[in-house]
């Protein structure tokens, strides 16, 4: 571990509260700030200061880390944290955004003189509070040691992708990632609601592509939370998951790409958040397949 800095975390939700734990762990000063203060709170029990307002998270940071809904919900923040920003200081942004969010964040950091990085993150809740998320990145080479103690507390590996934030590549990376992620949940929950509706036990469906190449670890992982009922505390909630399949969406339209499986994912996860479970994990899109809320 490099020298102590002070971070300011920006969006403590499943994602940037576990970071900001692993960043305090670190013995870093950890500065936290979120709309609904309630969220942030409990920081102060791992010695992080809980901010009243975004210039008071990060006045004085040596590294800003987003992790907020989306870009529109960064820009806002970080235009209202813009009086106390330090000027030369690093910005991680982790927040997943659609690629011309990246675009305008990167201006507004230029505009401020910050040291933008491209910064989104691969993993859930559970990797998250271990410190072993993959880090996606894109930014200048000449500061990253600089961002590096953060990297360290937060990742078990940094994926380089550039040197330039504002190109999104990093971003882009992670649109193609989660495009997997989203085929594959909304895969498993028709699966189960389709063996639901034909009178399959699910467990045969698993006996009988056990150990070929269709089996896969998230299959039975994401299934077995349908299963047992244990949808909650979500590692990666239906309304972000939903959120997501919107900007991969948007990310191939702009492209010359239709992607109608992201598009049939997304529409399957708003339909199980209008049935009640958009705060649970996106596996939950399995009730997306039903008219009438499934028993």
């Amino acid at each position: 571990m490099t020298d102590k800095i002070t971070v300011s975390v920006l969006g403590t939700g499943i994602m940037g509260a576990a970071m900001a734990r692993n960043l305090a762990a670190a013995g870093h000063a950890v500065r936290v700030w979120n709309r609904t203060r309630a969220k942030a709170e409990p920081l102060a029990g791992a010695g992080a200061y809980v901010a009243a307002d975004p210039p008071d998270a990060v006045r004085g940071a040596d590294v800003v880390l987003t992790m907020l809904y989306d870009g529109p919900a960064v820009l806002d923040v970080m235009r209202e944290a813009a009086q106390a920003l330090s000027e030369g200081a690093v910005w991680m942004q982790s927040t997943t955004a659609g690629l011309d969010d990246v675009a305008a964040l990167a201006s507004f950091a230029g505009e401020r003189g910050l040291v933008f990085y491209d910064a989104p993150v691969l993993g859930t809740r559970e990797p998250a509070e271990a410190g072993q998320l993959l880090v996606l990145a894109a930014g200048p080479a000449e500061h990253r040691e600089r961002l590096a103690p953060v990297l360290e507390a937060v990742g078990r590996q940094t994926v380089w992708t550039g040197e330039d934030g504002a190109a999104a590549g990093a971003t882009r990376l992670k649109l193609v990632a989660n495009s997997w992620v989203l085929a594959a949940t909304a895969a498993t929950g028709e699966v189960l609601a389709l063996a639901k509706a034909l009178g399959v036990d699910p467990q045969g469906f698993f006996d009988a592509i056990g150990g070929g190449p269709l089996d896969m670890g998230y299959l039975r992982a994401k299934s077995a939370m349908v299963l047992e009922d244990r949808l909650s505390p979500a590692q990666f909630a239906v309304t972000t998951a939903a959120k997501d399949a919107g900007l991969i969406v948007d990310a191939g339209e702009q492209h010359g790409v239709r992607l109608r499986v992201a598009a049939a994912s997304g529409a399957l996860l708003r339909r199980a958040a209008e049935l009640g479970h958009g705060d649970e994990d996106m596996a939950a899109a399995y009730f997306g397949c039903f008219d009438e809320p499934a028993g």
